[in-house]
């Protein structure tokens, strides 16, 4: 490992958070942090660059003075941690037997680990799911397969779970009918013991590739409601985390019959605010808003807030922040809703590369991540405004992080730190 440091700037946020999951620390990819660093380059505004033993899409995340990320290393799969000061600290191996998909876009070190500053929890591609403390002990270990019947998807299982109030909720969306293959699921899982506590069988009736699901739930926690939000086979599903009872379902994202897509498998995960949910499609299919408090089908139902009939990022989540609604396609284009009518505010060109990773805002801007390593810097609002593009040179499909006042990027090549 080599680490390289260039041209150290430092400046103190007037709030400093801790980045315990993939979206960040309410799970909706918006950091309350401020005076971060709007430029960057290989030579400027890097605090530390290290190398990493292989490449993956999973995000890393922070706590304290200690950094976690999910990594391949050859055909290995290893829960590495490094500290704030870009010094590799401990590496443990977590599975065997690495499978890349669609070439470049993923492998099975895709879903990000979760921490809450004791443990570290750490799921990938072949269904092993562990629980380390944040020193390296370990803790437990589970197979999901063998606990809950073989993954059959086709790129691979990339879903990050979901921690809140000591347990782990996985969705395991994946099969295609066969008697030898589970149906999808959603669990619920002891986060100190590894032990099930709740299966609940996701039924849509979704067929062919859209039995694959590639997207992430997300929590629901606003205005003294709590619950489970899944995504894929054609629906959205809400959960009860205490006994996983299904509490809403909508429907409409891909409907069956003679007009059905059989490849509109879901990518981006749903995005959640105060009295509302945004489910993105996939392949410049629609995006649905719902009032987030209702319960039952919701499909056709007055409980649809609005439909955009187009223009869903496809990889990339959304982000809901204000009065707006940050949609980022996956071809670089920015698309601005109305949170409250859907009614387009703008859609304007960032930088024209695949987008893989999810945004993230912070300081009244939205950080735009391409594949290719660039990440676009763009102000909050209804206009339309580039502050910045920057580039790593290196190739990425993990979404930023920030905490304590830095810009952590995971390329497939290193982590840098951006300060």
């Amino acid at each position: 490992m080599n680490i390289v440091v260039v041209g150290l700037y430092c400046v103190q946020p007037l709030s400093a958070e801790n980045w315990g999951s993939w979206r960040g620390p309410t799970q909706n990819g918006i950091s309350n942090e401020t005076n971060l660093a709007k430029e960057w380059s290989p030579e400027k505004n890097v605090k530390w660059r290290a190398e990493l033993p292989g490449p993956a899409g999973a995000t890393p995340v922070v706590w304290g003075d200690r950094i976690f990320l999910t990594s391949t290393s050859g055909s290995d799969l290893v829960l590495l941690c490094f500290g704030t000061d870009g010094k590799q600290q401990w590496s443990r191996l977590i599975g065997k037997g690495n499978k890349e998909a669609r070439g470049d876009e993923g492998n099975s070190a895709s879903p990000s680990p979760i921490t809450d500053g004791v443990n570290v929890w750490a799921f990938i591609g072949t269904g092993k799911l562990v629980c380390y403390t944040v020193d390296g002990k370990l803790v437990w270990q589970a197979d999901l397969q063998e606990r809950y019947g073989k993954f059959d998807i086709a790129f691979g299982m990339s879903a990050t779970p979901v921690l809140y109030q000591g347990r782990l909720f996985v969705q395991l969306i994946h099969g295609d009918g066969k008697p030898e293959t589970q149906e999808a699921m959603v669990v619920a899982v002891d986060a100190s013991t590894g032990k099930p506590i709740w299966a609940t069988e996701r039924v849509t009736g979704a067929s062919r590739e859209n039995e694959h699901s590639y997207a992430s739930p997300v929590l629901y926690n606003f205005g003294g409601m709590t619950y489970l939000i899944t995504h894929g086979a054609d629906y959205t599903v809400a959960y009860s985390l205490q006994d996983g009872k299904e509490k809403w379902r909508l429907g409409g994202l891909n409907p069956q019959g003679k007009s059905y897509h059989p490849t509109l498998r879901f990518v981006s995960s749903p995005a959640a605010a105060e009295g509302i949910v945004v489910c993105p499609t996939a392949k410049n299919g629609p995006v649905f808003a719902i009032d987030a408090t209702q319960t039952g089908d919701l499909t056709d139902s007055k409980a649809v807030l609005w439909v955009r009939d187009d223009n869903t990022p496809d990889v990339p989540s959304p982000i809901i922040h204000g009065n707006l609604v940050y949609l980022c396609r996956e071809n670089g284009m920015l698309l601005v809703l109305d949170r409250k009518t859907g009614e387009q505010v703008y859609m304007e060109r960032t930088h024209s590369h695949r987008h893989r990773a999810s945004p993230v805002l912070a300081d009244g801007h939205l950080y735009l991540t391409a594949r290719d390593g660039k990440v676009t810097v763009v102000k909050t609002g209804r206009n339309f405004e580039i502050v910045s593009q920057n580039d790593t040179d290196e190739t990425t499909s993990a979404s930023p992080v920030i905490s304590n006042g830095v810009i952590y990027l995971r390329t497939f090549n290193a982590l840098w730190a951006i300060e």
